[in-house]
């Protein structure tokens, strides 16, 4: 990481208490991952957690979408951080090995089941050309609904800023058994 670990003596005095509440469960310090650098801003990490713990418990998508959603932005974002933490994740929600390889790798990818298929077609149109053309965009809402399209949306946004954290302060990745995204 390019910073120090931020400690509670460093913190303004006004963003103390956003400090507490963020680091209540590890010990007074956030140590690793997107959120070492995102507590630099305790209360923009505060406000940022309602969103993702929204996103991961209370999310009308099914943990599968999500995991499927978060390695496609891992790849377009480049980020070796979340790509460590969701690609043996999607495998074990039924994403093929075949798809997370190619999709690291960068390789032509095979197609999924129509439903998936529909998810990936909108997020690699939406991170490919910041657009979704008519056809994609009705085949997710007539397949998912408005309220699954926007917490897709919104999936890919948070872990692109996630992936802007982690990118920027070079954050360090585990030892895994993962490889690591060819960049």
């Amino acid at each position: 990481m390019r910073t120090p670990i931020l400690t509670r003596d460093q913190v303004p005095e006004n963003l103390r208490d956003a400090f507490d509440h963020e680091t209540a469960n590890s010990g007074g310090v956030v140590d690793s991952g997107p959120g070492s650098a995102m507590i630099n801003s305790p209360e923009m990490r505060r406000r940022s957690n309602y969103l993702v713990n929204y996103l991961r418990d209370e999310s009308s998508l099914p943990k599968q979408i999500q995991e499927l959603v978060m390695i496609l932005t891992a790849r377009n974002m480049d980020c070796q951080y979340i790509w460590h933490a969701h690609s043996a994740r999607a495998r074990q929600q039924g994403i093929s090995d075949e798809f997370v390889d190619n999709l690291r790798d960068g390789k032509p990818l095979p197609q999924l089941s129509d439903d998936l298929q529909i998810v990936v077609n909108y997020v690699t149109q939406l991170f490919d050309n910041h657009r979704v053309d008519e056809a994609t965009f009705r085949a997710a809402i007539d397949r998912y609904g408005a309220l699954s399209v926007t917490e897709i949306s919104t999936l890919m946004g948070y872990y692109s800023l996630l992936a802007f954290n982690a990118n920027a302060f070079e954050i360090d990745v585990p030892d895994g058994d993962e490889p690591k995204l060819p960049i």
